[in-house]
C-alpha cells in the first residue's frame, strides 16, 4: 500500500487542476473568444495591451475567475471533509453533512429567507453568513447531545447527528409550509449552485477553507494510525478521542464554510475520496491532500457542465447527483462485500 504522496503525483495533479481552471475560465457562455481570453490572461500577467473591452475584462476577472476559483474551494473543501469523515467513522459512506451540517444551514438559510427577504447594504449578505452559523450550530448541537448522553464513541456522535439533523429539518419544513411563497427560493439553494458575481464569496470561504485543509492534511497520519485501533494508537502516545475531535472540528468548519457560499452540493465528499483510493492507495496521508487538489477540479468541471450544458443553467447538485448516485451505488455494494 502506498504510504506517502510521491512529488510526481502530486505536480500532475496540480497541473490537472490549473488545466481543468484554465478551460472552465476560456470557455464561458458569453461568446468571447477562447483565443481573446488567452491573450487577456496573458496581457494581465505580463503588462501587455488588453484586447477586450473594459466590460469584456469585467466578464473574465469578476464573472468567469472567481466562480472557477470558487468551486475550486468548495470542491476542495467538501471532498477533503469527506475523506476525514470517513476516516473518523471508519465508513465509506460517511460524508461532509453528516453531523447535522446541512439540515442547520438549510434552517438558517430557510429563516432568513423568509423573515429578512430584502436586508440591504450588508458587507456580506446574510444568507451565507446564517448558513454558515446554521451550519456550525448543527455540528455543534450533535456533539453536544452526543457528549450529553453519556456515550463517547463516534457511533454515539453519529446517532445525535442523526437525530439533530431530523429535528432541525423538521423545523425547517415547518417554517416552509408556513410561507410557502419562499419554497422556490429555498429549494433552489438547497440544490446548491455558484451564482457569484465577483470576489466576495472567495473571499468568505477562503481562510476557514484553508485552515482546515492546514489541520486535515497535518492529522492525516494520525489518521492512519487510528485505522489500526484506538489500543494500538494510545500505545503510540496518540489520544484517539482528541485526534478525532479536531479533524471532526476541521472538517465541519469546512464544510459550513463551503454550505455558505455554495448551497447543498451532494456526493463530492464521497465521490472524490473513493476515486483518490482507488487511483493512488487507501493512506490518508495520500487521500487527503489529493482529496484536495481533485475535489477542486471535481467541481469545476461539474460546474462547467452546470452553466453550459442547457440553454439555461442547471442547480449544481443536480449535476452531482447525476455522477455521485451511480457512483454511491457502487461503493454501497462494495462496502457490504467486504462485510459478508
Amino acid at each position: 500500500m502506498v504510504t506517502r504522496l510521491r512529488v510526481r503525483t502530486l505536480l500532475v495533479a496540480v497541473l490537472v487542476l490549473l488545466v481543468v481552471a484554465l478551460l472552465s475560465v476560456l470557455a464561458g457562455t458569453g461568446d468571447l473568444g477562447w483565443q481573446r481570453v488567452l491573450d487577456e490572461i496573458g496581457a494581465q500577467l505580463t503588462g501587455g495591451r488588453s484586447p477586450l473591452s473594459a466590460r469584456e475584462s469585467a466578464i473574465v476577472w469578476q464573472l468567469r475567475v472567481p466562480r472557477v476559483v470558487l468551486a475550486g474551494l468548495v470542491g476542495a473543501a467538501l471532498a477533503s471533509s469527506g475523506a476525514a469523515f470517513q476516516g473518523v467513522f471508519r465508513n465509506p459512506l460517511a460524508d461532509p453533512y453528516l453531523l447535522g451540517a446541512a439540515a442547520g444551514a438549510g434552517m438558517a438559510a430557510t429563516m432568513v429567507v423568509v423573515l429578512a427577504p430584502s436586508v440591504t447594504g450588508w458587507v456580506i449578505g446574510p444568507l451565507p453568513l446564517a448558513a454558515f452559523a446554521g451550519a456550525l450550530g448543527g455540528v455543534g448541537l450533535s456533539w453536544l447531545l452526543g457528549r450529553s448522553s453519556g456515550g463517547t464513541g463516534t457511533a454515539t456522535l453519529l446517532l445525535a447527528g442523526v437525530a439533530v439533523a431530523s429535528f432541525l429539518t423538521a423545523i425547517q419544513t415547518f417554517v416552509q409550509q408556513l410561507n410557502t411563497d419562499t419554497i422556490k427560493q429555498v429549494y433552489s439553494w438547497m440544490l446548491g449552485g455558484l451564482n457569484t458575481s465577483g470576489w466576495q464569496e472567495v473571499w468568505i470561504a477562503l481562510p476557514y477553507v484553508t485552515v482546515s485543509a492546514v489541520v486535515l492534511c497535518l492529522c492525516a497520519r494520525l489518521l492512519d494510525v487510528l485505522t489500526l485501533g484506538d489500543a494500538e494508537a494510545a500505545s503510540l502516545g496518540i489520544h484517539p478521542a482528541r485526534v478525532r475531535l479536531l479533524l471532526l472540528a476541521a472538517a465541519s468548519l469546512a464544510t459550513a464554510a463551503a454550505v455558505s457560499v455554495s448551497g447543498l452540493i451532494g456526493f463530492v465528499g464521497i465521490v472524490v475520496p473513493h476515486l483518490v483510493r482507488i487511483l493512488f492507495g487507501a493512506s490518508y496521508r495520500v487521500v487527503i491532500p489529493l482529496s484536495l487538489i481533485v475535489g477542486g477540479a471535481f467541481l469545476i468541471v461539474a460546474d462547467y457542465i452546470a452553466r453550459t450544458a442547457l440553454p439555461g443553467e442547471l442547480p449544481l447538485g443536480v449535476v452531482t447527483a447525476f455522477t455521485g448516485a451511480p457512483f454511491f451505488v457502487l461503493v454501497l455494494r462494495s462496502a457490504r462485500g467486504k462485510a459478508s
